[in-house]
């Protein structure tokens, strides 16, 4: 894609306008955007609500570049909620409202919030937390049950609100949002985000590789605090007008199948956790409808895909990556272009490289760490001078992770710069050793670490959470090093094997190596 074809945005620029207003404005109004249980709501009604919200919020004093934490489980205020923070000029801070109150507290210190939007589950954490933190002012509570003191209903708050309020006069270069990464390795980061870089996501992916429309029913295994889900589940199916489908419970395969057999869904937003558990399920599952099934938050195996094409061959699934840092996905393969194992190609309108230690990029095949670029790459990480630097260099952002790509463009995971293994003098790509033992049938999954021997030296530990119909034993573990040993080059078989009723995980569904540890 020439520079000339990227997409542009006018100088002046909010991006409830762009989602939300210019649907209306297109005719759209009486479409249904969002459905919630029984309930439905069109595309005139959220516009009207979000822009009650965004009044009540600059009535309140919120103004441009005021951050807005969000704690909100997923429902119709958390769109309403989200749109009237960008209405407002403000900056949204989502979060996931089942975090400890020591990781709220966290939060709301370094966000310096000056408005709190929370589920009323949330309150017997947060409640106690406000009296450290009297920048938050504005406190906003959404749901049933008794509203503390200093606290206001987020209904009440919407009844006095002007419905036909202005949206603030922004700069597709202020800041609209922050996203924060994962916290694997540590307190989570706020990457700052402006208008802009949500839009050119939208238009090169969202509508560029996917080809959303209007006619798209959207539902996701991400929660909608979290970019992935708020990109694939609310800001590019109400940037073509498209329908989607929320539920504030936990996902379950069996719950997932029945909005995708309901609602006829179309586009599903999903994790490679949730793709097994749906593949595992004995239930004669109709996913007829569904066209495109996403999976991004770490590499799916190669035999996972097959075993969802076997049952459902005309769901593709597209295996992508993206992060915080550059919002969404830029690497991805497409539809009617996929090559089990692989990430796929750039999205066009970004760049990557793959660079070696010496900061050249090295030949097709060979592992090195991938640089990224494109115009929705974060400012920086905020009040993180250190971790900025070395991951914004120029235009260019830096990740952890490493891959290699073959000659046909196609990119291949091969895990974090801190997971790789040496041994005998070789780097071993924990992957490679994953994807080989979850070919094995009582492997349900698993997850390579690095330990030292009785030398000192480092082995391949293989933990292995088993398929039902499987029992740890010897015999078992005999049979899952041999099983790696006559696929794979024999120094990388896990000479250690442990077994686990579950991998654990992060609350974005990413093992977390470093309890393993």
């Amino acid at each position: 894609m020439s520079a000339a074809d990227l997409p542009s945005f006018p100088e002046r620029f909010n991006l409830a306008h762009y989602y939300l207003d210019a649907r209306v404005e297109e005719g759209r109004g009486d479409r249904v955007a969002v459905a919630v249980g029984d309930e439905e709501h069109t595309y005139a009604e959220i516009q009207r609500r979000a822009t009650r919200a965004g009044d009540a919020l600059r009535k309140r004093g919120i103004d441009l570049e005021d951050r807005v934490l969000m704690l909100l489980f997923d429902g119709v205020e958390f769109v309403e909620c989200w749109f009237g923070i960008l209405k407002a000029g403000g900056v949204f801070c989502m979060a996931n409202p089942l975090l400890t109150a020591d990781d709220m507290d966290y939060l709301l210190g370094y966000t310096r919030a000056r408005a709190v939007v929370a589920d009323a589950k949330t309150l017997d954490r947060l409640g106690p937390l406000m009296e450290k933190h009297p920048r938050c002012r504005v406190r906003l509570m959404v749901g049933e049950g008794a509203c503390p003191e200093g606290w206001e209903r987020w209904e009440d708050a919407l009844a006095e609100a002007d419905p036909e309020a202005e949206n603030a006069d922004t700069s597709r270069d202020d800041i609209a949002g922050w996203l924060f990464t994962s916290g694997t390795t540590g307190k989570p980061k706020g990457a700052v985000h402006f208008h802009r870089h949500f839009a050119f996501n939208t238009e090169v992916y969202g509508k560029g590789v996917l080809g959303l429309n209007e006619d798209d029913v959207f539902v996701s295994v991400s929660r909608l605090f979290f970019g992935y889900g708020t990109g694939t589940n609310l800001m590019f199916p109400f940037a073509v007008g498209g329908k989607i489908v929320l539920f504030p419970d936990k996902p379950t395969a069996d719950r997932l199948i029945d909005h995708i057999e309901r609602h006829r869904v179309t586009v599903l937003t999903n994790v490679p956790a949730m793709i097994r558990q749906m593949v595992d399920t004995e239930r004669d599952a109709d996913l007829s409808s569904v066209r495109i099934c996403l999976s991004a938050g770490e590499a799916l195996p190669p035999d996972l895909y097959h075993r969802w094409k076997a049952r459902w061959p005309d769901a593709e699934i597209l295996d992508g990556i993206g992060s915080a840092e550059m919002f969404h996905i830029y690497i991805t393969n497409r539809p009617g272009d996929v090559k089990p194992g692989s990430l796929g190609r750039i999205v066009e309108g970004y760049e990557a490289r793959v660079v070696g230690p010496d900061g050249q990029d090295v030949p097709d095949g060979e592992i090195g760490r991938l640089w990224v670029r494109g115009d929705s790459t974060a400012l920086c990480y905020w009040q993180r001078q250190d971790a900025s630097r070395a991951t914004f260099r120029g235009d260019w952002c830096v990740t952890a992770d490493l891959f290699r790509r073959d000659a046909d463009g196609y990119f291949f995971y091969a895990g974090r710069d801190d997971d790789m293994l040496k041994v005998r003098g070789q780097f071993v790509s924990p992957l490679e050793i994953e994807d080989c033992l979850a070919t094995h049938p009582a492997v349900r999954e698993c997850a390579i670490i690095g330990v030292d021997d009785d030398a000192g030296l480092t082995i391949p530990k293989a933990f292995v959470a088993l398929r039902e119909g499987f029992e740890a034993s010897e015999a078992l573990v005999a049979e899952l090093q041999e099983h790696a040993k006559t696929r794979l080059t024999r120094y990388k078989f896990p000479r250690e094997v442990a077994f686990v009723d579950a991998l654990p995980r992060n609350d974005r569904g990413k093992i977390l190596r470093r309890a393993l540890r």
